[in-house]
């Protein structure tokens, strides 16, 4: 019979054994508090399942690194869904840099605690239902210094004690990289059985090489992965609409041929997304016609599609 030790030897994290946080390959790991605390009962597990079995599909947003898009990319599929005529959330976990508020025009609004729970923000743009740790501060430009546990028990609040109700979709934008956000997600929703995640990079071998790590974490833990996103994949230019390679081209496709995972679309550097991004628009409705909103509603149909069989 294969030991714990051995399983820790063979998958690299022993994250799944009773060695997590133990082992000496834990040590200077980010996660190795959380790991190290996962025996027993989580008392907060029965509610998180409560609130989380009424939402028919969970999809994690990933990335490698920073600078991808991967916020933009959860945002705007949040909307293209909800436009689809399905009922949408969406769970900020990037708890030090929290760019969603901005991003679904909440900026100022304050979260408010309910006899059923925090009541999660609606954008006035929007139709999904919204929550961030940048909605919890007074001030949307102070500073979050926080350790591991900290971070661990805000995200477990997100999922228990927030009144979601019943949704279609719940989309989780993480921060870049494998850390402690990721690991109590993960966990979190374990009984739960999130659909997978949706792994966003850009066409550049350097983003590429990140990325590798990230789908490597996702096999790990055991997530699902749904299919890899190329954002920023070429220039559309605002005068005549054409489409031309600022970066190299076709990287997240090859990738995902690599891995054998599904490539559920390109989405182009588009100035009226961009623009939409900054002031917190629909770029849906205000650019019908914008490249990069076609190309989010596809993905957003594949992801239906995908989720549904």
């Amino acid at each position: 019979m294969e030991s714990d030790g051995d399983k820790a030897s063979a998958v690299g994290c022993p994250s799944e054994t009773s060695l997590a946080g133990k082992a000496s390959i834990c040590q200077g790991c980010p996660g190795q508090y959380l790991c190290s605390q996962q025996g027993g009962v989580d008392p907060d597990q029965e509610m998180i399942d409560l609130r989380m079995n009424a939402i028919q599909h969970k999809i994690l947003i990933l990335s490698g690194k920073g600078g991808v898009g991967k916020s933009s990319v959860a945002a705007t599929l949040s909307v293209a869904l909800s436009n689809m005529g399905k009922k949408v959330g969406l769970v900020d976990l990037d708890i030090c840099g929290p760019s969603i508020p901005k991003l679904m025009a909440i900026e100022g609004q304050q979260v408010v605690n309910s006899p059923y729970g925090w009541m999660p923000l609606r954008s006035p743009h929007f139709d999904v239902k919204v929550m961030s740790v940048g909605s919890l501060l007074e001030k949307g430009d102070s500073a979050i210094i926080w350790r591991g546990p900290r971070k661990t028990g805000l995200i477990k609040q997100f999922l228990k004690d927030t009144f979601w109700g019943r949704l279609d979709f719940l989309i989780f934008d993480t921060p870049p990289g494998t850390s402690d956000e990721h690991l109590t997600v993960v966990k979190a929703l374990k009984d739960v059985k999130p659909d997978g995640a949706v792994v966003v990079s850009t066409p550049q071998d350097l983003a590429l090489a990140t990325i590798r790590k990230e789908l490597n974490f996702c096999r790990t833990m055991g997530l699902k992965v749904l299919g890899i996103v190329e954002n920023m994949s070429g220039f559309v230019c605002p005068h005549c609409q054409e489409c031309s390679d600022l970066f190299s081209a076709g990287g997240a496709r090859r990738l995902a041929d690599e891995y054998g995972f599904l490539f559920l679309g390109s989405i182009p550097l588009d100035q009226n997304l961009c623009l939409c991004c900054e002031e917190g628009s629909n770029v849906f409705e205000t650019f019908p016609e914008s490249p990069a909103g076609r190309s989010l509603y596809s993905i957003a149909s594949v992801l239906i599609d995908v989720t549904s069989s």
